[in-house]
């Protein structure tokens, strides 16, 4: 693993957290507000908007080692309404891509959290196939293709018409809605989980080719495909709802398994709305699938899910939320993460329908309830980001003497940051500890260590910090 950065005592800067911590407190609050993204991409898509447009970057967040992390865009543009975009929902011919960033975290040496967070922008890589793709051909749209495809470049879009025949399931549709990414432990490799297919797809890193794609269970497809969500939904009987596919991928710490989360039921299982939500995993080696249940419902309400990530090889914290606060025009009240624990748990592959699938779901626990820690540091319930979507761990930093593993979390602003405010990245912390005391345990993802520099840097007050300079990036297009 990469060098831990050791910081500062923080004995007077902490004093807002219990002596012992009983979940993850924030230490930091970052933004990235630039517009454009490093693709290189010149033009304008459907609506005129251009076409290396900067925003979502929050739907799914990956650790890549030391302080870089990948975060993607979802399927592009489409919460604004253009003319002729009514039959695609509005979506555009948005090339699918991710976001190589540096996320800084350095010691604040008095006031406020303990921490800032920097975040900067390295490079943005394309995701395409070596393989033809089927694009699709909408009256009053130009066609789907991207004008940039080239022999065994085939780059995937958002633009829903991007499918051929067969199910969903069919790897070869050009539409691609990119909600969960994670890296391979060599740092070689790219996997990201999508809403259409659903899929999950493994990708060069480098160039940010496809290279496998694997298969999931017939039950998670649909038969009957369109380009206008609601008719898609209603025009089905089993398999995944509309947007709310495939939405979380998490990857065990030794990098053999995958573990991708629906964001909601599966129509045969109640669908959007309902209570019992499917837990895949995925051998990369092998292919082999399994699945488990999951409880999505708080209280007296079920809740989307928007992330998963791996605690160890068989814990897993899962992110559910509302769709309400800055984005929304409302007021956060559910943005939590739980910590679910498959030990044991039934593989319900062959069970279908809401009580089958409850019968044999594991307890949960509340591992943190992010809308009250932020309102806890002043900020107000409206401004908390309605699509609260990525999360990763990242590298560990130390506090008074004592290691504490860090959670970054990010949102999904929809490309719309009038509306629904900057990119924004939180960092939390907690301690084997915290963890103890919720009968957890951490073990970090076992990736190769990268070169890394560190400096110290003069804090003020006579105190260093040592901060991990960021991997060595390039702009890839």
């Amino acid at each position: 693993m990469p060098c831990k950065p050791a910081f500062p005592s923080f004995s007077a800067l902490l004093l807002f957290a219990a002596a012992a911590q009983a979940s993850p407190v924030l230490i930091a609050t970052g933004t990235l507000d630039a517009t454009s993204d490093k693709s290189g991409l010149a033009g304008n898509l459907e609506s005129g908007g251009a076409a290396n447009v900067l925003g979502g970057l929050g739907s799914g967040l990956a650790w890549a080692g030391g302080n870089t992390f990948l975060a993607i865009p979802d399927r592009g543009p489409n919460a604004t309404g253009y003319a002729g975009g009514t039959p695609v929902d509005n979506t555009q011919s948005f090339i699918a891509r991710f976001q190589e960033l540096n996320l800084n975290l350095d010691a604040t040496p008095s006031g406020g959290l303990p921490f800032t967070l920097t975040a900067a922008l390295n490079s943005t890589t394309l995701l395409s196939s070596p393989a033809p793709l089927f694009y699709g051909s909408t009256a009053g749209l130009p066609g789907g293709a991207p004008v940039q495809n080239s022999g065994g470049v085939n780059y995937f879009t958002g633009r829903s018409d991007g499918f051929g025949p067969g199910s969903s399931l069919n790897p070869n549709d050009a539409r691609l809605d990119p909600e969960g990414v994670r890296v391979s432990n060599d740092g070689n490799s790219v996997f990201i989980a999508d809403e259409y297919g659903p899929y999950v797809d493994q990708f060069d890193r480098t160039t940010g080719q496809r290279i496998k794609t694997f298969a999931l269970p017939d039950h998670f497809g649909i038969a009957n495909l369109n380009s206008v969500g609601a008719a898609e939904t209603s025009g089905n009987t089993t398999g995944r709802v509309t947007n709310k596919g495939m939405e979380g991928l998490a990857i065990s710490p030794d990098g053999k398994t995958l573990i991708g989360f629906m964001q909601s039921p599966l129509i045969q299982d109640g669908g959007d709305g309902g209570r019992a939500n499917r837990i895949v995993t995925i051998d990369i080696a092998t292919g082999i699938t399994h699945e488990y249940a999951y409880d999505n419902k708080i209280g007296a309400k079920n809740y989307n899910s928007s992330e998963i990530l791996a605690l160890n090889d068989h814990q897993f914290i899962v992110l559910e939320r509302d769709g309400k606060g800055l984005g929304d025009g409302s007021k956060a009240v559910v943005k939590q993460l739980w910590a679910v624990d498959l030990t044991g748990a039934q593989d319900v592959s062959t069970l279908q329908g809401e009580t089958a699938l409850l019968a044999v779901a594991p307890g949960k626990t509340l591992f943190l309830d992010m809308a009250a820690a932020l309102k806890s540091f002043g900020i107000a319930d409206t401004q908390i980001p309605a699509k609260l979507e990525g999360a990763a761990f990242g590298q560990d930093i130390t506090m008074d003497g004592v290691v504490n593993h860090t959670l970054f979390v990010s949102n999904d602003n929809d490309f719309v940051p009038g509306t629904a405010g900057p990119s924004v990245f939180y960092a939390f912390a907690f301690t084997d500890a915290d963890l103890a005391g919720m009968d957890l345990s951490y073990t970090p993802q076992g990736m190769v260590p990268e070169p890394q520099s560190l400096v110290l840097m003069a804090m003020g007050l006579g105190l260093l910090g040592v901060t991990a300079l960021r991997r060595r990036g390039q702009t890839r297009a």
